[in-house]
């Protein structure tokens, strides 16, 4: 069944990024109804992403790419995502991720970065094909308290696109 896959790009495990796609994915399947895969923390994996060879990863590649929909979530570092999340979305090739909804989200320690979500990864991500009807999600972490409410805020603003491309039915 397609599913909602997490990949978070954070070079510290367990972190407020994944903390926040996490949260975003629990939404997202509640409106949804598509189930969860486990997480993919890719700094669990750093060591086999930069050898080419690596079935662990052509495993997670694969998952992603069969997935309904992706979250691609990084801390902003250098007004950008990390090099961990461009080397595993370098394993994909040109339209990898066709048939993919993809959600790219930024954790922040700046709001001066808000717009680098739009401006970085959600051009990688339709240059490999995954389809991007949303906005992107920033959260500045001086704001964690306040996590909830804007995840809450952003699936509403986007819950009839959410509704539309995942085929669930509109709320009445």
């Amino acid at each position: 069944m397609p599913e909602i896959a997490i990949v978070v790009g954070n070079p510290n495990p367990n972190s407020r990024t994944r903390e926040a796609a996490e949260h975003l994915a629990k939404r997202i399947a509640t409106l949804s109804g598509l189930p969860i895969a486990p997480t993919i923390d890719l700094i669990d994996h750093a060591d086999g992403l930069f050898q080419w060879q690596s079935p662990a990863l052509e495993e997670l590649t694969a998952r992603v790419a069969a997935s309904r929909l992706a979250i691609f979530a990084s801390p902003t570092y250098k007004a950008s995502y990390t090099g961990l999340l461009k080397a595993f979305l370098d394993r994909y090739p040109t339209h990898g991720l066709s048939g993919v909804t993809a959600v790219p989200l930024f954790t922040m320690g700046s709001p001066h970065h808000t717009l680098a979500v739009e401006f970085t990864l959600r051009p990688l991500l339709v240059e490999l094909a995954a389809s991007t009807p949303t906005s992107g999600l920033s959260l500045d972490t001086s704001d964690y308290d306040q996590w909830d409410a804007a995840l809450e805020k952003w699936v509403d603003r986007h819950r009839d696109v959410l509704n539309a491309v995942l085929g669930t039915p509109a709320a009445g």
